[in-house]
This record gives structure tokens, C-alpha cells and sequence, in this order.
């Protein structure tokens, strides 16, 4: 079959997989390969067990795999056979040298640029897709230039990601903005115009927004930013609401209503978490830093000190309810991926809590509905310390306190008598998402701790 495009895209993760996917779905002219170093991520995306839980992505890449979507570790021909490559490539936050603990570490995009010049036998229209920091096109050209082959050509884009796992499909298929940045010169202009073309197949124009290279790098960074600050706003006032006896959600619906606000991110809880909130914005800090933006920097830090402090002081109130001790006690976490309606577990909360439990020697039950098998890894060596339950309900038994690490829309749902039968008395609830019916939980028997909100127990604490 003769198809209008060949598009590729460089790494298999949570951004390149789902996106090639539903582009495979909107484009079904456009051959559309998927590759990846890591064979086992590429047997998966070959099987019927997708190695990401995404809602609607199953379905998708059902719909296309086979007929203009294809997924391989043969990464030369991929190149070779390609008009137009996505690159999504890991970028995690370094851990070494300069910058170590804040900057991006972009060897993997490095790399991926000298392998895209080695096997190029045409021009080719390279995006990046990675979160990436700003001037990171100009490292890409620099590769591209240093070795020119007579008749071959690259264009640089910057084409960021504004997914959300867990609708990162309806994202995709409706998104808000798609962001496409080039340079403002006629080939530079050419290339962005032709990405524009393949989204303009099922995303409005008015959508599609277009701007100068740099611009773009910056925006990814800004807009998770932003999102983390707000996040992190309303979770120090949830600190005050304690204190003085106001309800954090009461608040939210009172600011969120003024349209200059808006609603959204506005929901108290433990913590923000999750692959890009923490390092994009420690990237934007080093960023600042790097150009003499200390105030700025500061700024953008504070974000992320708010975030930790919100940690700490949730495990606080957990150790100061249950009488300043965990050792021997079973402490059940409900949820384990960062948010709900995905498996990922990085920089999840409620990592962070199981570790704090283990060192004050509780026992810990995990249930999730997709994150257990990740919780596994993450929490490899622990032994007997923990338990991985799938069934809520079962996962209670004979714990001493409940805590909502993930809002999944199951926890909203489970019949809490159940709960509080099978549970030591006296049971604790810990509401680190504030999804549950406190009141109800209350009449139960539960002793309840929200966060931003008044306490309701049948204790006394002096």
C-alpha cells in the first residue's frame, strides 16, 4: 500500500505510544511506526496486554495496529524509511554533574539526534516531542550540521505534549491547543506548516497554534508550572483551613466560581506527583538560576518545597492520630498510582508514605486496580512488610487505618460498613484525596482525618 506520509516516532512510552496512536487513527493515509530499544516494551505494544494503561487506547491501537500502525526495535529502517520523526525520548532530571537534581538530562535526545543523522538517506522533519529545555533545537541542529550530506536536509520542530494520563486519549483526540513551534525562516516555516496539515485532519485550525521554536520549548514548561502551583496554592491554604476551623473545599468553590480562576487544580490533597510536575519545574528553576534568575527561581521552587511540606505534613497528622506509634500496626493504602485512571507510580505520594511507614514499622497493604504490579517493583525488597491486595475490600482486613492515596472513582463507591467490620478498632480513615462521604464515614465508627478540614473523631487527644 501506497501511503501519503511516513511517520515515526522514537520511543514507546506514555507520550509517543498513545499519540501515534490516535495520529494513526485520525491519518489512515500516514504509515505510522513506532520503535523503541527496549524489546519488552515492543512485545507488549504487539500484544493484547498494552504494556500502559490508558482508557480508550486498547481500542485504538486495535483499530490501526497491522494496517498503518506498526511498533518495532529496528530503529535504523525506521529512520531510513521515514519522511517525518517524533522524537520521545526519556528525559529525566540528571543525576549527576552540573545541574545534578534539577536539570534535564538530555544525552537519550542526544543520542536519538546522532542515530536520526547516521541512518538518513533523505531530508527528514524531525519534532521534538520529549519535554525538553528551551534551546535544546539549536543542540539538535548543531548534531545535524556537523556532519552535512549533499541533498539531505533537517527541519527542527517543537511539538510538546499537553497530556493528562488518564485522558490522555480524549486529550489527544480533543485537544485545547496543539503547539507547533519552527524557525521563522521559509524551510523552517514549510516544515511547520506541513505538521499543522496532519493535525488539521481532526483538530480545528483555530487550535492549531503556531509560534517561533523557542517559544514553544518554554511552553511545556510553563503550563506544568503553573498547573503544580496551583496545586501547591491550595494545598497550603488547606494547612491554614486546619487551623482556623475553615473547609478547604469550601474555598475552592468560592474562588474557583470567579471566572478569572476558574476551577480546575483547585482540589485539596496529599500532593501532587507523577513524571513531569516535580522535574519540569526543578528544570524551569535551573533554567532561572542558570540565566542570573535567582528571584525567579526562588519563586518556582517554593512550588515544589509546598508539595514536600504537604507530604510531611500529612504522615504527621497519621503518626499524631494514631497515639505517636505505627509499629505493629496495618496500615491500608487505597491507591498507589499518582493519580487516578493510570498505572504510573512515579514520583506517586504514596511512595513516599509507604517508606515512611516502613521506617516507623507498620505493615502496609497496597490495593490498587492498575498500579499494584509497579508498587511491586517500586517497593522490591521490603518482603513480608507488605501486602498487595487487589480486592478493597479484602485489602482491609484487619487494618488499623485506611488511607485514600488515589481519587480512583472505586474508592467513591465501596460500602464503608463492610470497611469498618472487617477493620481493628478503633479504624482510621485518612482522606489524602478528600473523595469520601466524612460524615457518613463518621456515623460508622470511623475516627476521620481529611485534609483542610475539621477532624471527626470519637477520641479524645489531649
Amino acid at each position: 500500500m501506497k501511503f501519503a506520509k511516513s511517520i515515526l516516532c522514537i520511543g514507546a512510552g506514555y507520550v509517543g505510544g498513545p499519540t501515534m496512536a490516535v495520529i494513526a487513527a485520525k491519518c489512515p493515509e500516514c504509515k505510522v511506526t513506532v520503535v523503541d530499544i527496549n524489546e519488552d516494551r515492543i512485545r507488549g505494544w504487539n500484544s493484547d496486554k498494552l504494556p500502559i494503561y490508558e482508557p480508550g487506547l486498547d481500542a485504538i491501537v486495535k483499530q490501526c495496529r497491522g494496517k498503518n500502525l506498526f511498533f518495532s526495535t529496528d530503529i535504523p529502517q525506521g529512520i531510513r524509511d521515514s519522511e517525518i520523526i517524533f522524537v520521545s525520548v526519556n528525559t529525566p532530571t540528571k543525576t549527576f554533574g552540573e545541574g545534578a537534581g534539577m536539570a534535564s538530562d538530555v544525552q537519550y535526545l542526544e543520542r536519538t539526534a546522532r542515530d536520526i543523522l547516521a541512518h538518513s538517506r533523505s531530508s527528514k522533519i524531525v519534532i521534538e516531542k520529549s519535554t525538553i529545555p528551551v534551546k535544546t533545537a539549536q543542540a539538535m541542529e548543531n548534531i545535524f550540521l556537523s556532519s552535512p550530506r549533499s541533498g539531505v536536509h533537517f527541519e527542527v520542530l517543537s511539538n510538546p505534549e499537553f497530556l493528562a494520563e488518564g485522558t490522555a486519549i480524549r486529550d489527544l483526540e480533543n485537544p485545547d491547543r496543539v503547539l507547533i513551534g519552527s524557525r521563522e525562516t521559509p524551510t523552517g516555516i514549510t516544515a511547520r506548516q506541513t505538521l499543522v496539515d496532519i493535525y488539521a485532519q481532526w483538530v480545528p485550525r483555530e487550535r492549531i497554534i503556531t509560534s517561533n521554536i523557542w517559544s514553544s520549548e518554554l511552553s511545556k514548561l510553563v503550563a506544568n508550572a503553573f498547573l503544580a502551583q496551583r496545586v501547591s496554592s491550595i494545598n497550603a491554604v488547606s494547612a491554614l483551613c486546619e487551623k482556623t476551623q475553615a473547609d478547604v473545599r469550601e474555598i475552592s468553590r468560592a474562588i474557583g466560581a470567579d471566572s478569572r480562576i476558574g476551577a480546575k487544580f483547585l482540589n485539596a490533597g496529599i500532593g501532587f506527583g507523577g513524571s513531569c510536575f516535580k522535574k519540569d519545574i526543578l528544570n524551569l528553576v535551573y533554567l532561572c538560576r542558570s540565566y542570573g534568575l535567582e528571584e525567579v527561581a526562588n519563586y518556582w521552587e517554593s512550588v515544589v518545597k509546598i508539595n514536600e511540606y504537604q507530604l510531611g505534613r500529612f504522615f504527621s497528622k497519621m503518626l499524631k492520630a494514631m497515639l505517636g506509634t505505627m509499629s505493629g500496626k496495618r496500615i491500608c493504602l487505597y491507591g498507589f498510582a499518582f493519580k487516578a485512571d493510570t498505572g504510573d507510580t512515579r514520583e506517586s505520594p504514596a511512595k513516599y508514605l509507604t517508606h515512611k511507614l516502613l521506617a516507623e514499622n507498620a505493615m502496609v497493604t497496597i490495593s490498587d486496580p492498575q498500579a499494584n504490579d509497579n508498587a511491586k517493583i517500586d517497593l522490591a525488597g521490603y518482603g513480608e512488610a507488605i501486602q498487595y491486595i487487589a480486592d478493597p475490600l479484602d485489602a482491609a482486613r484487619d487494618a488499623d487505618a485506611l488511607v485514600v492515596m488515589t481519587d480512583w472513582d472505586i474508592y467513591r463507591k465501596i460500602d464503608y460498613a463492610q470497611v469498618f467490620q472487617k477493620m481493628r478498632k478503633p479504624a482510621f480513615i485518612f482522606d489524602g484525596r478528600n473523595i469520601l462521604d466524612h460524615k457518613k464515614c463518621f456515623e460508622l465508627g470511623f475516627n476521620v482525618f481529611p485534609i483542610g478540614q475539621q477532624e471527626l473523631t470519637h477520641l479524645k487527644y489531649e
